[in-house]
């Protein structure tokens, strides 16, 4: 780890070498001043942001040289954002820290290095968020196996990050706040996995674990504080306390209601016991927008979606995410089975425009990828190619999304994709509002008129081809 980071910081540190003296000489003359500043290769546009909480502390301007640099006289340690969109990356300061980084925008994730005074912590933390990543797309698979096969996979990753995370512990010596986010960088992940593993497993293969699991397979549960108050916009946190409410709020006695009013029972059950377990309502409400979020884009009903909104906003507090659901709530009236396809502006490999309209042709399946999760892709074109051996009659359209152009391009060049028509999503926002699209594993089908048949479908589930009949 060290020699590759060091490596990648002589790439950039003499250019910059000037403001690390003055960081390290002046910041003896305050308490708590502090330096954040660094470049960014391949731009995407002149600002970077520097938050807390999601909220903008700083707006820093690029120079002439693409860099960017601020002093600040009082800095409360904790942990930070720095922003370039569409990307952001987190960044813990600690007392009197000194922070430089560099990050291509083409290759953000990958690029991110940090240096000068508390820059060696942070470069771990973003080794870990590399390492989660880079097994989160490696999981798709894992699910399907039995629990035995299942578990030693995950309890066997679990074991060496918890190496990796002791031996830097001990080497770099990072303060006791910092570890409460490296150490929930690397529970999380596997507590999500486990949280995840019941519910996937069922839908990749038809099998209900739950039954077959052993008594004590959740017990990590009550080392959780539910309303970690230092965590509440941690995203491995978050994401894990949406897991397990999504695993909670399954009702087993299914067979009761319809399809439609089970989604709708489920999600509701989910807020409730968000708002029973959780009482920091900045975290209730991080995690009652999620539940909306993901209900709203795939439940059709328009009565039963109405009910939920009303649920959620008896629960909810969070008054600046309620316009946005209502956002999406207009958009999903647009989806409606029967409804014509919203046009949206698409790009061809060539990189002519290419409106939506010319493609939503009858017998229409529109599925959605990203270059940054790899094994989707492939498994995703895998299934493509099966399906348009079983129905030839159907037009299959891939549209890339969150890639650049030039990723996307060197991508269907890698991989030779035959069975669909490839195009390039360069306008993410349009497509969200209009399609109503936040995740890639979202599938929409068109009927034989070219008109909505299903706008909220996943082609993994297993019984997608039910809808091609």
């Amino acid at each position: 780890m060290y020699k590759y980071t060091y490596v990648k910081i002589l790439s950039f540190i003499f250019p910059i070498i000037v403001l690390f003296c003055s960081c390290k000489n002046e910041s003896k003359g305050s308490e708590y001043v502090a330096y954040f500043g660094g470049e960014v290769i391949n731009p995407n546009n002149t600002l970077v942001l520097f938050c807390k909480d999601n909220e903008v502390i700083d707006t820093l301007k690029l120079d002439k040289n693409n860099r960017f640099f601020i002093q600040f006289d009082s800095l409360a340690p904790g942990l930070y954002s720095f922003k370039h969109e569409p990307e952001y990356q987190y960044v813990y300061f600690d007392k009197n820290d000194s922070i430089m980084v560099r990050v291509n925008s083409k290759d953000f994730d990958e690029s991110v290095v940090y240096c000068g005074r508390g820059g060696e912590k942070n470069n771990f933390l973003m080794e870990l968020y590399l390492k989660n990543e880079k097994d989160k797309n490696k999981m798709f698979d894992v699910f399907d196996d039995n629990f035995e096969a299942f578990s030693k996979n995950i309890d066997t990753t679990y074991s060496n990050t918890k190496s990796l995370y002791k031996t830097n512990k001990e080497a770099i010596k990072w303060s006791e706040g910092f570890d409460v986010y490296a150490k929930a960088a690397v529970d999380f992940s596997y507590y999500s996995k486990k949280e995840l593993y019941p519910l996937i497993h069922k839908i990749r293969t038809g099998e209900d674990i739950i039954e077959k699991l052993p008594a004590n397979y959740y017990s990590y549960r009550s080392t959780i504080d539910f309303s970690n108050a230092e965590l509440s916009n941690y995203a491995p946190y978050v994401m894990y306390l949406s897991n397990m409410l999504n695993n909670m709020g399954t009702i087993n006695y299914h067979n009761h209601f319809t399809e439609n009013d089970l989604a709708l029972k489920t999600n509701i059950n989910k807020m409730k016991i968000a708002d029973t377990l959780i009482k920091n309502s900045k975290i209730k409400d991080n995690i009652l927008n999620n539940i909306a979020f993901t209900y709203l884009l795939e439940d059709q009903n328009m009565a039963n979606n109405q009910k939920f909104l009303d649920c959620y906003k008896k629960i909810s507090t969070d008054k600046s995410k309620k316009n946005e659901i209502n956002t999406i709530c207009s958009a999903i009236q647009m989806l409606k089975v029967g409804n014509s396809l919203p046009e949206v502006m698409l790009v061809d490999v060539n990189g002519k425009k290419v409106s939506s309209t010319t493609v939503a042709r009858p017998n229409t399946v529109f599925f959605f990828w990203t270059e940054s999760a790899k094994s989707h892709l492939e498994a995703v074109h895998k299934k493509v190619t099966v399906l348009k051996s079983k129905f030839p009659h159907y037009n299959f359209v891939a549209v890339n999304l969150n890639d650049n152009q030039e990723e996307w391009q060197k991508a269907l060049f890698n991989y030779q994709f035959k069975a669909a028509t490839e195009l390039h999503c360069p306008d993410f926002d349009d497509i969200k509002n209009k399609w109503a699209i936040n995740k890639i594993h979202r599938t929409i089908i068109l009927d034989n008129k070219g008109l909505i048949k299903n706008a909220f479908t996943n082609i993994f589930d297993s019984h997608f081809e039910d809808n091609l009949k």
